[in-house]
């Protein structure tokens, strides 16, 4: 005989990947299998011009061989769970049956792409000696010399190995750039999921922060209507202007709020109003006045304040108000502003101890002070708020002047 039974084709190597496809399954088979025939009729015809004419041979090459591959081609389907048992097996039928070249070709090339070398180490070899045993199984008057036919068979072998395991090493590049990719996709979605959690809570901050100002005005002066049935004509109408403008500055302070979280790009590139400056800390004193509020306010600051430090202070001091207002109503307010540029900006409202008991309790959002505290915090400042030794509440801060 020419060479060893088992062909330089290339097998299938084993390389099904994990999704269980079909094709995949069965293009391995395909080719197994045409390796398996191939080797089948190239020894039939080997034998057929050495003119064999040994009956038991002849019918053992017809029906064992063929049942021995049929036996391989089964044993391949456990390939996934004993690999190294079924490749050994499989090599050990080739020894005496050429149908069954396929399937240990196979399993050989499906160590390699799993790149499992220590079962490669010893079933690399048995594949050599089935190839060298298998061509001197079968009669035939051109056999090749022992080491011509171990060269050629390790060449075979070798050339199946490497092949097995490039394509194993590209499956699991592909593995690996699909886990990449979707674990790329998995972060980016908690990054939209966290930019969207974010922006609900910096527009619930932002709403809380100025409609519960104007709202709780209306709800107090609509209170008083409702309890105070002795109100002359005249203190009627003015509870009803003050409701009246309330509820047009709440429209109007909603519409702000809006305007500076949209996307500018939809508002022609600018907010539609500015945000709140040093100077609006008195004009908020004066409303809370008018509306008949008991407020003293202090301003005793050095130099301009910068816009960031005096929108986070009109924050804190419109929140404090807001909350003397619904908790302790017709109680006196002291608002301080002191610092400079060197020491930074220091914001105390108190207001002092609730007297008597109220008929009716605003609802209460929870999120105020907590809004406070992260709004300071993004300045780069503290904030401290609490009851004091006289049972009045305090709301103190300190700001940086340049955040």
């Amino acid at each position: 005989m020419s060479a060893p039974s088992a062909p330089s084709l290339p097998p299938a190597l084993g390389s099904d990947r994990q999704d269980g496809s079909r094709w995949a399954t069965a293009w391995r088979y395909a080719l197994a299998l045409v390796i398996s025939l191939t080797a089948w009729f190239t020894t039939a015809a080997t034998m057929a011009d050495a003119q064999v004419d040994d009956t038991p041979i002849f019918v053992w090459f017809v029906i064992g061989d063929l049942a021995l591959g049929l036996v391989s081609f089964l044993l391949v389907r456990w390939r996934a769970r004993v690999p190294a048992t079924v490749a050994a097996v499989t090599n050990l039928l080739t020894f005496v049956s050429a149908s069954s070249a396929g399937p240990s070709t196979w399993m050989v090339g499906s160590l390699a792409a799993r790149q499992r070398w220590r079962d490669l180490a010893w079933v690399a070899p048995l594949a050599v000696v089935a190839g060298v045993v298998q061509e001197r199984f079968y009669p035939g008057d051109d056999d090749l010399p022992l080491w011509a036919s171990v060269l050629i068979g390790a060449l075979i072998v070798g050339i199946v190995i490497a092949i097995g395991n490039a394509m194993g090493s590209q499956r699991n590049l592909m593995a690996s750039l699909r886990d990449r990719a979707e674990t790329a996709e998995r972060e980016q979605q908690a990054r939209v999921a966290r930019a969207q959690t974010a922006e609900r809570t910096r527009i619930a901050r932002e709403m809380h922060d100025v409609l519960a100002h104007r709202i709780s005005l209306v709800a107090m002066h609509a209170g008083a209507l409702s309890y105070r049935t002795d109100l002359t004509p005249e203190e009627q109408a003015t509870a009803a202007r003050t409701i009246e403008e309330n509820a047009h500055r709440a429209l109007t302070d909603l519409r702000e709020v809006l305007g500076v979280l949209r996307d500018p790009t939809l508002a022609g590139g600018a907010p539609e109003a500015p945000q709140p400056q040093a100077a609006d800390i008195g004009r908020l004193v004066d409303d809370e006045r008018s509306s008949g509020m008991r407020v003293a306010f202090e301003d005793s600051t050095r130099g301009d304040v910068p816009d960031a430090a005096a929108r986070t202070a009109y924050r804190i001091v419109q929140e404090a108000l807001t909350n003397a207002r619904k908790h302790a109503a017709g109680t006196s307010v002291t608002v301080r502003l002191t610092g400079s540029e060197e020491d930074g900006l220091d914001v105390s409202i108190r207001n002092a101890a609730p007297v008597g008991n109220r008929d009716t309790v605003l609802p209460e959002s929870g999120l105020g002070l907590i809004g406070l505290q992260e709004r300071v915090a993004l300045a780069g400042g503290r904030l401290r708020h609490g009851t004091d030794a006289s049972g009045g509440f305090v709301v103190a801060a300190w700001i940086p002047w340049h955040p």
